[in-house]
């Protein structure tokens, strides 16, 4: 199993922080990134091999491979997107499939969250069978932005979209998942054919066609948690008052 961060995206909506850099490097904690939490988070669990997806200003996190691969004691490659701009992530973790045949647990990168996330999923996939685990914050109150999911009385994933009444909806999905070898060729099918029919589509809408197709998803409740989705400046507020206290 490797770690896999996505970390195309432009976050047009933190410009103009993210004029040069992709919202990735946006610093949270002095000069720490939200990927230095990404790849220090992955590491701390076993992770050493890890794969980034890159596309907007991609030679703004390549540049920095020696620093974080000697800081993180990780070894690094990197996938470029170069529809990064124009598509969205589904995508981005498609073109990682050759990264994830054998296993990954796989990070957005504009996730800030502390490292007992990683722990869980990895603990929940010693007394589990399913194909993919994803992280749920069950305890938030939700809006329309955020990407919903709803589960059966057993956490399994029956429904994954940012397009439900949040009323309806069981929690969200934090954006970190982890992806079993077994599942990741009918991950892989699932996602091809979502972003070939709909290129702007999420891989969110990848795995609720791999659900609908048979694949067993469940969901992994992080309990009480403090984390920030960084969209906007607000966002970013909240991961630098958040980030802070992590190693505490």
């Amino acid at each position: 199993m490797i770690g896999l961060v996505l970390a195309a995206g432009a976050g047009r909506r933190l410009r103009p922080y993210t004029d040069h850099v992709p919202k990735a490097l946006m610093e949270v904690d002095g000069a720490t990134t939200i990927l230095d939490i990404a790849l220090r988070n992955l590491a701390e669990v076993g992770l050493r091999d890890i794969t980034v997806v890159v596309g907007y200003a991609a030679e703004a996190v390549t540049e920095r491979q020696d620093r974080l691969e000697k800081e993180y004691g990780v070894r690094l490659t990197f996938i470029h997107n170069d529809k990064a701009e124009e598509w969205n992530n589904c995508y981005s973790l498609w073109l990682a499939r050759e990264a994830y045949a054998n296993g990954a647990l796989v990070v957005n990168g504009d996730t800030v969250h502390p490292v007992s996330v990683q722990r869980t999923l990895l603990a929940a996939r010693q007394t589990g069978d399913a194909g993919i685990y994803v992280a749920l914050d069950d305890q938030k109150s939700l809006a329309d932005e955020e990407m919903k999911v709803i589960t059966d009385a057993d956490g399994r994933l029956l429904k994954i979209t940012k397009l439900m009444d949040p009323a309806d909806a069981s929690g969200e999905h934090i954006g970190i998942t982890l992806i079993e070898a077994h599942a990741a060729a009918d991950l892989t099918n699932a996602l091809e054919t979502v972003w070939k029919a709909e290129p702007h589509l999420y891989y969110e809408d990848g795995y609720q066609l791999f659900a609908d197709r048979g694949g067993k998803i469940q969901t992994v409740s992080l309990g009480k948690l403090d984390w920030v989705e960084v969209d906007n400046h607000d966002d970013l507020a909240r991961a630098r008052e958040i980030a802070c206290t992590y190693g505490e």
